[in-house]
């Protein structure tokens, strides 16, 4: 099986540099805080014991810590020895320099406070996988129910997504392929695809659709792969008044995102206080009873089972108030196998960014709703598969691409984008979507500057740039190209005129595919003068980390540069798909043609741009 195949890469991987890598090079990676410091421990709304961990802050060092990643401490001693404490933990909320962990019990925290040369480091992600393995064996199982229909139907072994006729709905607010998808997603009963190219509205469409679905059903579950998607959809309803539960804890921490979790919900209710109350009765009953006499633990025995039917109740009843009062429950694919959802079912499910989920991680929701629609973009970013068999076996392909070519009559594609001037959103048109994309009149001629090409490549051919191999992991780098980047962004920023940008908040973006160009190109950033004034308006990423992003401009570094004209994973052209759909007003790519070129995809690219001027 290919899940397996990617579980017991991922398992190794870990592994191998857990024993492998030193601390400083899982720092840098995002795997791990050192040196931290344990602080203060309390029980939460959800009755688990946390404590915060917290580091000097770093803000250049991007980490990979999120809600629901389990986590390892460590010590290292005075002479560089890391040991590994007995303490393990899930990750309850990260921040940029704070963390709130969720640990087994007081042995754990006093393991923690107080030690010097504390660190700690995601751990492999064991319950992801047993929650996929254990929907996957569910909704292969299925018999006579209607996970197994939606399964033969999605899959293809049988029947045709069915749709109701219905009176269409009119939305003067949306485009005419955007209101066309909401109505296909009101008509169906099965299954429905809002396909979202870049810029095209596909979050507005999606709101949209939940909208209306809630005039006909009482309640829906919202999920996405990511934490961050969650995140954004969720704050779009809530903008549009929908009543949203999140469950887990928004990446983004501010009252408005804190509002709609289900922590902050349950800690507002009426009863909290006396069901806190009771817990905190509890706590010291309970270690009264462990040091008290054998007769004085059987005279609190009652009194225990007394107060914690009690705080089962508030419990019951407070989460009942809770779900029956919204509208919406949110939570990412995994998270949808919360306890708290428990025999809980849905009429319709809603996948957001779809096409960056794992079809496993589908079906985990899936087992929860009597039809699904699912948005995103196959032409986009695929999931993240780590082991080059299993994606070239096929784990890769989602289950939004399996529906997409076998149930095309489910599929609306969103057709007008706001984004980017013609001139850039031309090509990607042709190449992903059939030459079926249109601008919008207000983008269509945008641009900063009379008489600028909205597209140019800077051809780094016969400048002798070469790409080099750096770290353990071989990334790849060209310096001398970052270089040249940096002097093109000077150069435009000149032309532009300093003040103009400053007054208008004329944002760039710069991406490479490559996570050492990207490190290397924020440093020589770092030390530029000329740069300092517009820092903040300056955001350096990879492809991955501008997903759902767009800049005023943006500056593309494609590193490769080679005799033999390989090009490595620039051959997934989904990733440039994302990358040169950024920009709202110019796009300037920077990179070596004579090795490019040979990909029918950079020539093509190539071409165009010289057509355009």
């Amino acid at each position: 099986m290919l899940l397996r195949m990617e579980y017991e890469y991922e398992r190794e991987e870990f592994r191998r540099q857990t024993e492998s890598l030193g601390i400083q090079r899982k720092v840098q990676r995002g795997l791990a805080w050192f040196p931290v410091t344990a602080g203060k421990s309390y029980y939460n709304s959800l009755n688990q014991l946390v404590i915060e961990i917290n580091r000097s802050t770093d803000l250049e060092v991007e980490h990979l810590f999120e809600y629901g990643r389990p986590v390892l401490f460590f010590r290292q001693g005075y002479d560089g020895t890391i040991t590994y404490c007995t303490s393990q933990g899930t990750v309850s909320y990260a921040g940029d320099e704070r963390m709130v962990v969720a640990i087994a019990g007081a042995g754990a925290v006093l393991e923690l406070q107080g030690t010097e040369g504390l660190g700690v480091q995601l751990s492999f992600d064991e319950t992801s996988y047993r929650t996929m393995f254990e929907a996957l064996e569910e909704t292969l199982r299925a018999k006579g129910n209607r996970l197994a229909t939606l399964r033969d139907m999605l899959l293809g072994a049988s029947g045709k997504p069915g749709f109701r006729q219905l009176y269409p709905v009119r939305f003067p607010w949306l485009n005419q392929t955007q209101e066309a998808a909401v109505n296909q997603v009101l008509c169906a009963r099965d299954v429905a695809i809002v396909h979202g190219p870049p810029g095209t509205g596909k979050t507005t469409t999606l709101v949209e659709a939940i909208y209306e679905t809630l005039h006909r059903e009482p309640q829906v579950l919202v999920c996405a792969q990511s934490n961050m998607a969650v995140d954004w959809i969720s704050e779009k309803l809530v903008d549009r008044g929908v009543s949203v539960l999140r469950i887990g804890n928004p990446t983004r921490v501010d009252d408005k995102m804190l509002s709609f979790t289900y922590e902050r919900r349950f800690e507002a209710h009426p009863l909290y206080p006396e069901l806190w109350g009771i817990r905190k009765e509890l706590r010291r009953l309970a270690g009264k009873a462990r040091r008290g006499s054998y007769s004085e633990r059987e005279s609190l025995r009652s009194h225990l089972n007394r107060l914690r039917d009690r705080a089962t109740a508030l419990e019951v009843q407070i989460n009942a108030e809770l779900f029956n009062s919204a509208h919406v429950i949110a939570s990412t694919l995994v998270s949808s196998n919360h306890r708290l959802l428990s025999g809980r079912h849905f009429g319709t499910l809603f996948i957001d960014e779809a096409a960056q989920a794992l079809e496993a991680a589908c079906w985990i929701a899936i087992r929860r709703a009597d039809r699904v629609v699912l948005a995103g973009d196959h032409c986009q970013l695929p999931p993240t598969i780590k082991c080059i068999e299993a994606a070239r076996g096929g784990l890769e392909r989602t289950l939004m691409e399996q529906i997409v070519s076998r149930h095309p009559s489910a599929v609306s594609l969103l057709k007008l984008q706001y984004r980017m001037n013609e001139s850039i959103m031309r090509f990607s048109s042709a190449w992903f979507y059939g030459n079926e994309l249109q601008a919008a009149p207000e983008v269509k001629y945008r641009g900063i500057l009379d008489w600028d090409s909205p597209i140019s490549w800077v051809d780094t051919s016969g400048m002798e740039f070469q790409e080099e191999l750096v770290g353990e992991t071989c990334g790849r780098i060209n310096k001398p190209e970052a270089d040249l980047l940096l002097t093109e962004l000077e150069a435009y920023i000149r032309r532009i005129g300093g003040q103009r940008i400053l007054d208008e908040r004329i944002d760039f973006g710069i991406i490479s595919p490559y996570k050492a160009q990207v490190q290397y190109l924020r440093s020589r950033i770092r030390s530029n003068a000329t740069l300092r004034p517009y820092r903040a308006l300056l955001t350096v990423n990879t492809v991955d980390g501008f997903q759902g992003q767009e800049r005023d401009v943006i500056f593309i570094s494609m590193v490769r540069a080679n005799e033999q004209g390989q090009i490595g994973f620039l051959n997934d052209l989904r990733r440039m798909n994302v990358a040169i759909t950024r920009a709202r007003m110019k796009l300037t790519i920077l990179g070596d043609a004579k090795t490019l070129g040979r990909h029918a995809f950079y020539k093509k690219l190539l071409d165009y741009i010289d057509e355009i001027g």
